[in-house]
């Protein structure tokens, strides 16, 4: 089932009919608990969305009906075009939370894949001595979105850095011209679950955030340029309508 806009995304909450943002599903607890749904792939059927915090880590959390992390995109051969999978945590944290420019767009917290670039220069995540062919390893970046109709309408994109320009960008930036981070922390997969640990410095700002779950395809702009990257599907969103309930640590 395919959602590329906003209002589409709202008209899946009648389809996805949340259960609850604090009922349990199964053996999850708290955060936003969605009922499995018949059309959505397993792998991205979203059934739990929690964050939660120990000390100064947070640990985003997401499960599924089937098996997280079982499916990721064909490999096309090229950039342009090329397809990424996602889990993602949109949040209300401000950007400058993670080193962006404050104010600069929504920032959310993603693992994807994508078999046809490596967007993680600085680390090499499937062993082998050479960092720049592993993105089709589930790896974790931070991202800020915006929407931009140029995607489709009311269709979100990671924010675009406009040439000259030299916008507040965190150490991790992987020297892409879009508002992404690539902060090296491992996803971990098991069973129906994924989840992140990732450290703060101001984990006063994450325990007063909310936040939402989602699982969705973005895909690099056929002429490489702006807007680069475009969510282009949507499979399922936690609250059904990314109206980020989710309250960390409730």
């Amino acid at each position: 089932m395919k959602f590329t806009t906003l209002a589409h995304i709202t008209t899946a909450a009648s389809i996805y009919m949340v259960s609850s943002i604090v009922v349990a599903h199964t053996h999850h607890h708290g955060g936003i608990t969605t009922q499995p749904s018949k059309v959505v792939k397993a792998s991205f059927d979203i059934v739990h969305s929690k964050i939660s915090t120990e000390g100064n880590v947070a640990i985003f959390h997401m499960a599924v009906s089937g098996k997280a992390g079982d499916s990721k995109p064909a490999k096309s051969g090229k950039l342009a075009g090329s397809s990424v999978f996602s889990y993602v945590w949109p949040t209300t944290l401000d950007p400058s939370a993670v080193g962006f420019e404050a104010k600069s767009g929504i920032l959310a917290f993603a693992v994807t894949s994508h078999p046809d670039f490596d967007d993680t220069p600085l680390f090499d995540e499937n062993g082998d001595g050479n960092p720049q062919n592993d993105g089709n390893v589930w790896h974790s970046h931070w991202v800020v979105l915006q929407p931009d109709d140029a995607c489709g309408k009311g269709a979100l994109k990671v924010v675009d850095i406009p040439k000259d320009s030299k916008p507040a960008l965190p150490k991790t930036w992987p020297g892409l011209p879009i508002l992404i981070d690539s902060p090296g922390w491992n996803p971990i997969f098991k069973k129906d679950t994924v989840e992140v640990r990732v450290p703060f410095d101001d984990i006063g700002a994450v325990n007063a955030a909310s936040f939402d779950g989602v699982t969705a395809a973005l895909r690099v702009n056929a002429s490489v340029h702006n807007p680069l990257l475009c969510v282009v599907n949507v499979f399922k969103v936690g609250s059904g309508n990314l109206s980020l309930p989710g309250k960390v640590n409730k």
